[in-house]
């Protein structure tokens, strides 16, 4: 399957409204929200969900700095008179022919998709059968500081410790901001949720022993440096209902059906074609 093909399969199968806010304006041109969420599909394969929490607004801003860059260059290349140029309209017009079959193309699987229907047996079938697909670990929302010294550490924490609930994780994300040397500092040390096994062992055994609100009263040593931990949030591992994940049931239901019925489709086609 093409680039084309493939992303029109992956907004398909995410079967998500995405929003039409716009975020900036170049030139008078308005870039939405809508513009960046297609680019972040795209260049992720429909796996923008998958990349870490701590990296998804950076890739974001990425993104949205390359959407103004190529309207900044579009805009200057229409008052250069590129658009007017003998070698634009020739590309232009090869560019045209192309577009013309693979819009055609992206229509008609389209259409074919649209017409497959998933019943709800069929979805709570599939549920009963693959529950354990929707079982969650339990996971933490944490913030940390990161620094090179076990002083610098316990410095940290003497200025926490006598604090609580909002109070202290307002100074939490100050302090991050300022002192840690992790990438995640200028966003108050934010490491968003994950589950067990996912950071290094010292960190990793600490941080799911603490309590929501809570802070380490000792600087957690790893190959990185010293670190203080704040949690934020904890999440107990849970099966998620099905009312919470049929719409992905049906998804993954209709995306299984469309390829056999496209498979079948395009036997049939091949059959009654003049192929030499």
């Amino acid at each position: 399957m093409n680039k084309i093909t493939m992303l029109l399969s992956v907004l398909l199968l995410t079967g998500s409204i995405v929003s039409a806010k716009t975020l900036v304006t170049v030139n008078g041109k308005a870039i939405t929200q809508q513009e960046v969420d297609q680019e972040l599909m795209q260049a992720t394969q429909g796996r923008f969900n998958q990349v870490p929490a701590d990296r998804q607004a950076a890739f974001r801003q990425q993104v949205l700095q390359q959407l103004i860059g190529k309207e900044l260059i579009f805009d200057d290349a229409k008052k250069s008179g590129i658009i007017q140029s003998k070698a634009y309209k020739s590309e232009y017009k090869k560019l045209e022919q192309r577009m013309k079959k693979e819009l055609a193309i992206q229509v008609w699987q389209k259409k074919l998709l649209d017409s497959i229907k998933i019943s709800t047996k069929e979805l709570k079938n599939y549920y009963k059968k693959n529950k354990e697909e929707f079982n969650e670990k339990e996971s933490v929302h944490a913030r940390h500081i990161l620094v090179k010294t076990k002083a610098e550490a316990e410095k940290i924490i003497a200025q926490l410790k006598s604090l609580s609930g909002e109070k202290l994780k307002q100074k939490f994300i100050e302090l991050a901001k300022k002192d840690s040397t992790g990438p995640s500092g200028s966003k108050g040390g934010d490491l968003g949720y994950f589950s067990k096994g996912q950071m290094v062992p010292a960190f990793n055994s600490k941080v799911f022993s603490m309590k929501k609100g809570t802070i380490t009263l000792e600087p957690v040593k790893t190959q990185f440096g010293y670190h203080v931990i704040y949690v934020e949030d904890k999440k107990p591992s849970m099966t998620r209902s099905f009312d919470e994940v049929k719409i992905f049931i049906e998804q993954r239901l209709k995306m299984e059906k469309f390829k056999a019925v496209m498979k079948k489709k395009m036997d049939a086609l091949q059959k009654k074609a003049n192929i030499k």
